[in-house]
């Protein structure tokens, strides 16, 4: 996970404006004290004089002040970055000044941030003492997948006199790359070792003969088929010998997710593409321990991320940076392109979860069509992302007639979902609707149901 953490930007700060100076607060406070002569000078002119000289003497003293601030090039300044970007995951960045000059300063620092990571101009106060370096670090949480672009980092400072300030800025601009939920899916890998999967290893049995996958070999007995006997081995020794075979642990897996137009509304803060994605990212993480080659199609009117079946490490950074640039599309997917597209690709029976929503018109929604036609040389799992609120509607009694009848078209949308899967289901296809939220924790359980039964 290192490589995908960003990397640490440096770059010396650099004087900004055509008057990269300014008057501190305490320039200010002298300058009102010398307007005490201003009452005397009512009675007496010669005051004014003395109000003059004062003034002289504080502007002197600002540029004296002035003249022993650091210039910008003696200030290099950093931005950390600690661990990976996730959608939605809390983070923090930390920003580090390094004073080079033998004068303490302090000041304000602020980061050029996207709004999606921070709501406000991130930073806060700082203090370097003589060559020494200060930190400050601020929070954020990514709201959007993708790449995004961090601007430079802009800096006030002054000496403890607190007269003289200068403004300086350091050229950080960078671009990051925002990934799904990499921490949900980590956890999702921690529970499936600690929990089910060692259950379920303790408790499967082999089942031998079934499968194509060699095993292990052993004296030929009765009942054995003529195909299963390893005739090389049976030479050597003399006698005959079985090859034993078990369950294909080692499958395809393919991620299918829809980016098309429907998968733009939003569940509380985030898309429902974002949930599938992150969905599909945790079902990876889990598939890859598993022993599976996994791949992942991303499409929308065309496709637009395709990696090809793989496992490994090196695999699973390849699935997440093409995760991480899915993006809603302002059109309804072309599922019927899509499921050619697959076809074309992939030959040999395999577990191919499509993760999209159905839309809500009269006919059958293409995806149910193309989910049927696939489900012939596939399995097919679809993951259809469940309403929330059509079931709130359900479970509350109407009281009045509007909403009897927003009760009574809550109920026909429900109903035809179910019998949209139910036709589905009866076709040989597996179908899971659930509840955003709840998607990554549903498509794992169901992920590894079909491992159990050995359904592939």
């Amino acid at each position: 996970m290192n490589r995908l953490v960003p990397p640490t930007v440096t770059a010396r700060a650099e004087r900004t404006g055509r008057f990269p100076v300014a008057f501190a607060r305490r320039f200010y406070l002298l300058f009102f004290i010398g307007l005490a002569w201003i009452a005397p000078a009512w009675r007496d002119a010669r005051f004014l004089y003395a109000l003059a000289l004062w003034d002289c003497i504080v502007i002197a003293l600002w540029a004296w002040d002035l003249s022993r601030l650091p210039k910008p090039n003696q200030l290099e300044i950093r931005r950390v970055w600690t661990e990976p970007l996730g959608l939605s995951n809390p983070s923090t960045i930390t920003l580090e000044v390094q004073n080079l000059s033998s004068v303490p300063i302090s000041g304000e620092i602020r980061d050029q941030a996207p709004q999606t990571f921070t709501g406000d101009f991130p930073g806060g106060m700082i203090a370097a003492p003589a060559c020494s370096v200060a930190r400050i670090s601020y929070p954020i949480e990514p709201q959007s997948r993708g790449d995004a672009r961090f601007g430079d980092v802009w800096l006030r400072y002054r000496r403890p006199l607190l007269l003289a300030e200068r403004w300086s800025r350091a050229r950080l601009a960078q671009s990051v790359r925002v990934y799904p939920n990499i921490e949900e899916a980590q956890k999702m890998r921690i529970y499936l070792i600690r929990s089910r999967q060692i259950e379920l290893e303790k408790r499967l049995k082999r089942q031998r003969g079934h499968g194509r996958e060699f095993e292990s070999l052993r004296e030929y007995r009765d009942g054995d088929e003529f195909r299963d006997i390893c005739w090389s081995v049976t030479a050597r020794r003399g006698k005959l010998i079985t090859k034993v075979h078990q369950i294909e642990r080692s499958q395809t897996l393919w991620l299918v997710v829809d980016a098309g137009r429907l998968l733009r509304a939003r569940v509380d803060r985030l898309t429902k593409l974002d949930y599938t994605i992150n969905a599909a990212l945790c079902l990876a993480q889990v598939a890859f321990f598993s022993g599976d080659r996994v791949a992942f199609l991303a499409y929308g009117r065309r496709p637009q991320q395709r990696v090809a079946p793989g496992r490994g490490v090196p695999h699973l950074r390849v699935l997440m940076e093409s995760m991480a640039q899915v993006r809603a599309e302002s059109f309804e997917a072309d599922h019927l392109f899509a499921a050619e597209h697959l076809l074309s690709l992939q030959s040999r029976r395999s577990l191919i979860v499509w993760l999209t929503d159905l839309a809500e018109t009269a006919a059958t929604p293409e995806v149910i069509e193309c989910a049927a036609r696939m489900a012939t040389r596939h399995l097919v799992l679809l993951g259809i992302i469940g309403q929330p609120e059509l079931h709130a509607l359900i479970a509350k009694e109407p009281a009045t007639r509007n909403e009897m009848y927003h009760y009574t078209a809550a109920l026909e949308i429900v109903q035809r979902r179910y019998v949209l899967l139910r036709r589905l289901r009866q076709q040989g296809a597996l179908t899971l609707e659930v509840d955003p939220a709840k998607m990554s924790t549903a498509l794992v359980n169901r992920y590894l149901e079909v491992k159990e039964r050995s359904l592939l």
